[in-house]
């Protein structure tokens, strides 16, 4: 009766752990990407500091001092950035910036193209569901994806999706498909529920899924 107790005890442990862990894991991920962009400019500036005054700069130059000021600088950049966006002279520099690189070759493609998908994802779709379900890696198997555009194939003339499917439990890395739009299983998921869906690995999810289009045609003769 003890063992039985201690091992439910440590399963139930074990399962109001692992949600706090996976939280921990991305929350730090996302943290650890936004302080490593400021981090270049926070050591230069505490270098200089060094300089100037050797105690100040002692007292700076600690792991975690850095850390907190690199997230912070980026995070006061980014805030910036975003009302500057909103601002006409901001629209007018980011124009100008975004003319800069379209002069760039290799930059010119990488900058553009991920500036499209995000452009992508922020609009509500017309026409078409953007949180889709498809068959993949194969038949069978579902996956999450979020259709960015929907394009003509030649010579056939059928409609074809290309479909972002982000991994678990980092979404920035993923997978790009082209599939027939009559294979697309569409949802009413909004980005936050599939975002959600993704990062929890499957543990907050609707209690039903959609079932496919073509199923449900098949069953409709077959009733016929």
């Amino acid at each position: 009766m003890k063992r039985l107790r201690i091992k439910r005890y440590l399963i139930t442990g074990l399962l109001t752990f692992i949600p706090l862990w996976v939280t921990w894991v991305v929350f730090k991920f996302v943290l650890g990407m936004l302080a490593g962009i400021g981090a270049p400019l926070v050591g230069a500036v505490v270098g200089a500091a060094t300089q100037v005054s050797p105690g100040l700069g002692s007292t700076l130059n600690r792991a975690w001092i850095l850390f907190v000021l690199a997230l912070v600088l980026t995070l006061v950049t980014l805030y910036f950035l975003g009302w500057l966006a909103n601002r006409v002279i901001g629209q007018r520099l980011l124009h100008a910036f975004d003319s800069l690189l379209a002069r760039i070759p290799l930059v010119q493609t990488i900058y553009g193209g991920t500036k499209k998908l995000m452009a992508v994802l922020q609009q509500k779709p017309s026409g078409l569901q953007r949180v889709v379900l498809i068959d993949f890696p194969r038949k069978g198997m579902k996956v999450v994806g979020f259709v960015t555009r929907v394009m003509i194939e030649e010579g056939t003339g059928r409609e074809m999706a290309a479909v972002y499917i982000p991994t678990t439990p980092n979404p920035t890395g993923g997978y790009l498909e082209v599939v027939p739009v009559d294979e697309l299983t569409p949802t009413d998921w909004t980005m936050d529920q599939a975002m959600a869906f993704i990062i929890s690995g499957g543990a907050v999810a609707p209690d039903t899924l959609p079932a496919p289009v073509n199923a449900s045609r098949d069953d409709n003769k077959e009733t016929a």
